[in-house]
């Protein structure tokens, strides 16, 4: 199970920092940095077969595949905003982190507004 191999990264990821943190409080950031990144790549085979998913679904529905990219985008905007905002969170920096949140929010209703432009023209299609 791929959950245990996170976990026991996270685990170790976090008594590695703690113990860093101690001995030198300004490399312990990178430590947790570092284990972050190494459970990106634990889930890399996931967003392989979700991608797979919406390739699919693109393929048999025949739907605007822009569309289909652009939730992509808007999905991976969330989760770089999220992540970034618990680092500067785990350092101490909550002020910063709640910017990256206001700007991820911000770039996420942007990015969506072809999205609400379409739902809008399939809904206005169907009045008569």
């Amino acid at each position: 199970m791929e959950i245990i191999k996170i976990a026991g990264v996270a685990l170790i990821t976090c008594i590695a920092a703690l113990l860093v943190k101690q001995i030198k409080p300004e490399i312990a950031i990178f430590v947790s940095i570092c284990g972050g990144i190494v459970i990106l790549f634990l889930c890399v085979n996931y967003l392989t077969e979700i991608l797979g998913v919406f390739n699919f679904v693109v393929e048999k529905t025949g739907l605007n595949a822009k569309l289909f990219n652009l939730i992509l985008k808007i999905i991976g905007v969330g989760y770089i905003t999220e992540f970034s905002a618990n680092i500067c969170n785990d350092s101490g920096q909550s002020s910063l982190s709640d910017k990256i949140l206001l700007a991820g929010k911000i770039i996420i209703f942007s990015m969506s507004i072809p999205i609400i432009k379409t739902i809008i023209e399939i809904i206005a299609g169907l009045l008569p």
